[in-house]
């Protein structure tokens, strides 16, 4: 027969009744044979699209009939139950009958519909249902007497590389050995149980018999549905007898696989953990992902030398004839239709796009009986005498070592072995009559008690029903209540419960339930320790049912009481069914998490579908570090990503808004705490479920090295808490520094942290505050550098005094960098003085919209270490360290709660908002950092509206004061109207009073010292205006000097580029009418304009507040001032010095070797200001000419001149 391709359809699901809350969005479409996925990110982006044999439209266009079955509406393309089965069910028993292997295997994502194709819920049978049924009514019409057919049914799980037969209740420890047949060279499970059935009625029994066993394998916690892989194999056999007497077998097996949830291994983000390798989550899917890739390869003939990896996992060892060997195999693809799964469903499509270029060659398997049995027995001959005479000779291998040769040998006949046993048993099948074994395997089915399943008696008795997270295994098992008590606990107890439970936290007497006429209520059993839930409530006391009350027993039981004699106690609210999400809601609700999806963002719902998957995860594992005594205890703990990683500066808020689920483990000794994502606590969730397996199986697990123990992990650093800066500030150019609360995951505080923001320039160095702006989008376009300092910190809990750092995330030029603040030990008040200078290269409105409302997350980490834990603590067991560790937790909430209460209360009177009085921490310190940079900006406004308002009275008394017959009212109104309606054009001037000093210089002579006079200093007749001295102090002339020296100084750091003359620096905003000619001429003479034209809207007694200040300059009215004030000083007493103060001044000066002495100085008396500057100015004014060089080499004083009237403009 020529090569055949794989066979692939894709089917889509109708929104689930959690996507329809959250109003999802449909991102499949079908047309035909073609599929297409848009991406909902990238809505203008063309959607992605596949084609496939078939592509079944199942989400809507459907009509329920009154029998329950759906079907589609009228001119709807809905592809019904019946629709599928014909296009792929019916080609799998065609070719059975013609005796073709066939395979069929459903793959997708948890939910996405596997489960209702392949089995069907209700009155909506699968394929395979269908298949069995359609294959018993084909039999049935057969009149043919020389034609009989036998089937054999067979059903298995493989979990976490363990196969499992579900038709059996004894399997061994580790699960059936899968072989290879040496002669097929076909893998098969040794020892799994095949059941001759004989009806389609025998089949559905046996199926629900395997489905009660994976429930209960489930619930007891040694597998999880949606990570088990379920095999259902029917072998088919036609006896056909020829006229000569002889039989000949025409045989088929199909293969219906229904495949794990397809999560992608790497979106459980499980990177990182050491023991990840020893799961093995997720294996057979991987195997089976690179099967089909290497299969796909070899058919289309890209590669010549190809190793198709079957046996890599267990999985696809068995596939491995479905897959690449003698099948007719047909795949279908379950897709979700709902936005926020489109990455899984994206993968599903190329997965099976990539399944679709496989080729099989399928031949009919047809052989006679007697050359089967003959060839049987020959073959057991010679695997005999392989094993006769020290078993089998084996060739020294190329660099094998006798130890590995023997290990080879042993394995080869131990295969044999197995092989022997097998064909021995087909042999023995063979000679007992076919009418004999279905008679002995009826008897057995009709004893098979599935969980009592009797409907007659639900509607007359009150019964417990069973939840599970796979639909299909929930409803399974039943429990009646009977009146009187009905004892709940483990089948080890005496006497034995009346309901016989396993698994996690279940107790010997667990529970007992009461039936009075109708009447149920339940108590835990005193002193069992017991742990049962109701609607997600802890059970104390004796309690009253109600209908569909919702029961969990220990860690994994769920029940629903149905209670058919009182139906009118069931809450009104409840949905018509009970479903395991909502009861796994019900308890995420009372553990106090939020489960309303209404209003939820996409990532927003991400996380709460993690949250309800990874709780009863939790709940189970406490349950096993309880039960095997690790002194470990685990919570569900959410983090925002920006805790874990940092702020970007780049970025809005509401993109760093994603919240991550992690789990929180706790050594319940010393208090040492690790935070694991959630990809890594589900791969240790599974290694605990195999350690706890082994625990069941007896075998001896203390002693296993700490490097393989699952609970056990190295010290690492802890997250004590975050703190949010707001970056408010930095968009007006102003510097902020503040305490911020650190608050941990619960929004407790653990602590303080001191830091300050402050724009700078690309080396650090701070901006004068005039950089400050009244609109941000000032800034926009241009290089912006500012400076982050993490001060120092105040912790509350003492354990974290062994080592603090501080860890914080921004974009840096362009690319995220992680920053990390040096360790500082031994403390809990530690000193960092940490600076981090952040440039944007050219700042966007992003930027500003983050500056506006974003933050940067500081992470402050403690060091952990292993310590000895307390003596007493060694005596107790894990759950009373449990609860113990609870009621410590509890006690310190309360007190922050009271503490907070206090607070409210106190600002209570204040809040006439209406606001909540409750905030959690972390929401008080964003309020009071929020609140603290708009007091500053609000200062800065203030002071502008200050020097306006001054400006306007100016204008007034200039007006005021001048004859009546000069008031013209028009440009007075004109000049005021002009100030009311300015905004101010910021000016900056320096005002180099010491230049005016030095400028004296050229009016003084030294005299020749021929009589060795003392220094003298002669007032030059180009002065006029200054009051003339005869001779000066050679102090004076040392300051001179000192002052020449500074000038010069300061002129070179001006050609440096750096910041010369900040300290002689005036900032000032003009309000006038001639704000437009200033600018302009600003621009026109390289930003310097005549001081002059500005010197009147300069108001030094005005008192503002200021970023930058000065210990050593003082305003007249004794506050302090700043840097910009010098242009204020007072130079009298410089220009009228008595020598002794002169020469105490020079003195002080000289020591300092800098301009502070000197301002100190002249900050002592500021009696009379006016009189020299308008002296200084006058001389200035009057200097026409600069003097001539005479062809001299020019003086010191002359290459420093600075024009005292240079105003700049910025």
């Amino acid at each position: 027969m020529p090569d055949e391709s794989v066979k692939v359809a894709v089917r889509v699901r109708p929104f689930n009744q959690r996507e329809k809350d959250r109003s999802a969005k449909l991102i499949i479409k079908m047309q035909g044979q073609m599929t297409t996925i848009a991406n909902p990110e990238t809505p203008n982006e063309e959607p992605k699209s596949f084609s496939f044999d078939y592509s079944y439209w199942s989400h809507d266009g459907f009509q329920e009939k009154s029998d329950g079955v759906l079907e589609p509406a009228g001119g709807s393309s809905y592809a019904s139950q019946r629709r599928v089965f014909e296009d792929l069910g019916q080609g799998v028993l065609d070719n059975a009958f013609e005796g073709y292997n066939c395979s069929l295997f459903a793959y997708g994502q948890t939910g996405s519909g596997k489960s209702y194709s392949m089995v069907g819920y209700g009155q909506n049978k699968g394929i395979v249902p269908i298949t069995c049924d359609e294959m018993f009514k084909t039999m049935d019409k057969n009149a043919d007497p020389n034609k009989r057919f036998e089937v054999t049914f067979s059903m298995l799980e493989i979990y976490n590389e363990q196969v499992r037969d579900l038709l059996s209740k004894d399997n061994p420890k580790g699960g059936l050995n899968v072989r290879q047949n040496p002669k097929l060279g076909l893998f098969y499970v040794e020892n799994l149980k095949r059941v001759p059935v004989g009806s389609y009625a025998e089949i559905e029994k046996r199926t629900d018999q395997g489905t009660a066993s994976r429930t209960v394998a489930s619930t007891n916690m040694n597998a999880t549905s949606s990570r088990a892989h379920t095999v259902v194999t029917i072998t088919f056999d036609q006896i056909i007898k020829s006229e000569s007497g002889s039989e000949t077998k025409k045989s088929s097996v199909m293969n219906l696989v229904d495949l794990a949830g397809s999560e992608r291994a790497d979106s459980t983000g499980a990177t990182g953990d050491r023991l990840k390798e020893g799961a093995n989550i997720n294996k057979s899917l991987s195997a089976l992902g690179n099967v089909i890739s290497a299969l796909a390869d070899l058919s289309m003939g890209t590669k010549k030398k190809i190793m198709v990896p079957y046996r890599d996992s267990v999985l696809t060892k068995l596939l491995q004839n479905a897959l690449g060997g003698n099948s007719k195999t047909i795949m279908i693809a379950a897709l979700s239709p709902a936005d926020i799964n489109y990455d899984e469903t994206l993968s599903t499509l190329r997965y099976a796009d990539r399944a679709k270029k496989i080729k099989n060659k399928a031949v009919v398997n047809e052989n006679p009986l007697d050359k089967l049995i003959r060839e049987l027995k020959e073959e057991n001959e010679r695997l005999k005498k392989a094993m006769e005479g020290g078993g089998v000779v084996m060739q020294e291998g190329a660099g094998l070592t006798p130890e590995e040769l023997d290990k080879m040998r042993k394995q080869m006949e131990e295969d044999i072995r197995a092989q022997l046993m097998a064909n021995q048993a087909m042999i023995a099948e063979n000679a007992q009559s076919w009418d004999d074994k279905l008679a002995e395997a009826r008897t057995e089915t009709e004893k098979i008690d599935v969980g009592g399943a009797d409907n007659s008696r639900k509607s007359k008795e009150a019964y417990l029903i069973n939840l599970n997270e796979d639909p299909m295994l929930s409803g399974v098992i039943c429990h009646f209540l009977n009146s009187g008590e009905t004892s709940v606990g483990r089948k080890d107890a005496s006497p034995v419960p009346n309901i016989c439970l396993s698994g996690l936290s279940i107790q010997k007497q667990h529970a007992v339930i009461f039936n009075k006429k109708g009447v149920i209520e339940i108590e835990s059993v005193s002193g069992s320790g017991s742990k049962t839930k109701i609607n997600g409530i802890p059970l104390t006391g004796r309690k009253a049912l109600c209908h569909k009350d919702r029961i969990l027993f220990g860690s994994n039981h769920m029940y629903v009481l149905m209670n058919p004699l009182k139906p009118e106690t069931a809450d009104n609210s409840l949905p018509k069914e009970i479903t395991w999400e909502y009861a796994q809601k019900e308890i995420a609700q009372v553990k106090g998490f939020a489960t309303g999806s209404a209003g939820l963002s996409k990532e927003q719902q991400i996380v709460q579908e993690q949250v309800l998957e990874i709780l009863p995860m939790v709940s189970e594992v406490n349950a096993v570090s309880e039960e095997l005594n690790k002194q470990k205890s685990f919570e569900v703990v959410l983090i925002s990503a920006a805790a874990q990683e940092g702020g970007d500066i780049t970025q809005s808020h509401a993109s760093n808004d994603l919240v991550l689920v992690t789990v929180k483990m706790k050594n319940l000794l010393n208090g040492n705490t690790w935070l694991w994502e959630r990809g890594k606590f589900i791969t240790r969730r599974y290694l605990i479920q195999e350690l706890y397996q082994k625990f069941l199986d007896g075998e001896n697990i203390s002693n296993i090295p700490k490097e393989q123990d699952p609970f056990w992990e190295p010290t690492e650093d802890v997250l004590i808490g975050t703190s949010n800066l707001f970056l408010q500030s930095l968009s007006y150019c102003l510097d902020f520094e503040d305490t911020l609360n650190i608050s941990d995951y619960k929004g407790q505080e653990e602590g303080h942290l001191k830091v300050k923001l402050e724009p700078c320039d690309n080396k650090g160095k701070p901006i004068d505050e005039e950089a400050f702006v009244d609109d941000p989008h000032e800034l926009l376009n241009k290089p912006y550098h500012f400076k982050l300092t993490v001060e120092n910190a105040n912790i509350h809990k003492s354990r974290f005094s062994k080592g603090i750092m501080v860890k914080y995330s921004v974009k840096n030029n362009g690319k995220v960098e992680e920053v990390k603040t040096p360790t500082v030990k031994n403390t809990l008040t530690p000193t960092f003085n940490h600076s981090k200078v952040i440039s944007i290269p050219k700042l966007k409105q992003e930027n500003l919209d983050f500056f506006e409302s974003g933050c940067i997350t500081l992470s402050i980490y403690g060091i952990q270490e292993d310590t000895m834990p307390d003596p007493k603590l060694l005596k107790l067991n894990t759950r009373e360290l449990r609860e113990a560790s609870m009621y410590q937790d509890l006690r310190a909430l309360t007190i922050n709660q009271e503490l907070r209460q206090m607070e409210n209360m106190e600002n209570s009177t204040a809040n006439a908002s209406g606001r909540r009085a409750t905030m959690f921490g972390n929401e008080i310190a964003s309020d009071t950092s929020h609140l603290k940079t708009e007091v500053v900006l609000l200062q800065r406004k203030y002071e502008r509206l200050q020097q306006k308002e001054r400006r306007m009275q100016q204008i007034c008394e200039e007006w005021s004061k001048k004859p009546d017959g000069e008031k013209q009212f028009e440009p007075f109104y004109r000049a005021v109207s002009a100030v009311a309606n300015s905004t101010g054009t910021r000016l900056k001037t320096r005002v180099q009073m010491l230049n005016q000093m030095l400028k004296l210089q050229k009016t003084v002579a030294l005299p020749s010292y021929k009589d060795n006079s003392s220094p003298m200093l002669r007032l030059q007749k180009e002065a006029p205006g200054l009051q003339r001295q005869k001779t000066m102090d050679p102090s004076m002339l040392s300051q001179v000097l000192q002052g020449q020296k500074y000038v010069r100084q300061m002129a070179l750091d001006k050609s440096d580029g750096k910041h010369a003359g900040d300290g002689d620096t005036i900032s000032l905003f003009v309000f006038d009418e001639n704000e437009h000619e200033l600018a302009q001429e600003a621009s026109q003479n390289n930003g310097v304009v005549d001081y002059h034209k500005v010197a009147h809207h300069h108001y030094p007694d005005l008192q503002l507040s200021k970023a930058k200040t000065d210990s050593v300059i003082e305003e007249k009215d004794g506050t302090q001032g700043d840097q910009d004030s010098f242009g204020s000083v007072d130079l009298e007493p410089y220009m009228n010095a008595d020598p002794e103060d002169s020469a105490d001044r020079s003195k002080r000066f000289t020591q300092n070797g800098n301009r502070t002495g000197l301002l100190s100085d002249i900050n002592t008396k500021r009696e009379v200001i006016k009189p020299a500057r308008n002296a200084v100015s006058e001389y200035s004014a009057n200097k026409k000419t600069p003097s001539k060089s005479n062809g001299k080499r020019p003086s010191s004083a002359d290459n420093n001149k600075t024009e005292s009237s240079a105003c700049v403009l910025q």
